[in-house]
């Protein structure tokens, strides 16, 4: 395989400022403020989010998941409990999120702990899932090697038989929710001169958000 070079790609992020004045004082505002601007201008998968977490032998692990949830008490999403990510957090319950928002030259980290929701909030939702989406759940045995497609397709196959009426909430699939300690918002500027603020505790005991503007 050739080596690839891409020293010369770039490009000026000239979409949008952002000054201290501008900001909400409360973080979980500010979020909700860029989030509800992303849906509205971006094609697609604004909810989108790389979760990141850390294993036993301190080796970081980043995938996509998908938001499904936002409030005061936090940020959540599903997964198979038994997955890789399932026993890092099981292990680790610190955490981190990032949204890229390319079209608005955003982005937005989120670092926190990660807990599972209460059993009755997966099960509402899992309900309200896609038939199919249910089924893949149910069979799921996340991050086990499979010998091939045709086995997960049989897989599936075989659920949908055995399981013509109402499919339950399997035990190993739920929620988590993380709550942040820690947001920082970012705003792509020309020159790279970027608009970065954190909200942050002073320590575990400090309640307060407090707003600092960071270098780029």
């Amino acid at each position: 395989m050739p080596n690839r070079d891409y020293h010369d790609e770039r490009r000026q992020y000239e979409f949008a400022t952002l000054n201290h004045a501008d900001l909400h004082l409360d973080p979980f505002q500010q979020f909700s403020e860029w989030m509800d601007f992303a849906y509205e201008r971006m094609a697609q998968d604004p909810t989108a989010m790389s979760l990141s977490t850390v294993d036993k032998t301190g080796q970081p692990h980043s995938r996509i998941v998908l938001l499904k949830a936002f409030g005061k008490d936090g940020l959540v999403f599903y997964t198979h409990y038994e997955s890789d990510k399932g026993q890092q957090i099981a292990d680790n319950p610190k955490g981190a999120l990032l949204f890229f928002w390319p079209e608005l030259d955003r982005q937005v980290r989120i670092e926190g702990c990660m807990e599972k929701i209460p059993r009755e909030a997966s099960e509402a939702y899992f309900k309200s899932r896609p038939r199919d989406s249910q089924l893949a759940a149910l069979i799921s045995q996340q991050s086990t090697e499979v010998p091939g497609r045709k086995t997960l397709e049989q897989n599936m196959e075989i659920a949908a038989e055995e399981h013509l009426g109402e499919i339950p909430c399997p035990e190993h699939w739920g929620g988590y929710r993380l709550t942040p300690t820690y947001f920082e918002f970012w705003q792509g500027r020309p020159s790279r001169l970027h608009d970065r603020f954190r909200f942050a505790h002073s320590d575990e005991n400090d309640q307060a958000w407090h707003i600092a503007r960071l270098s780029p």
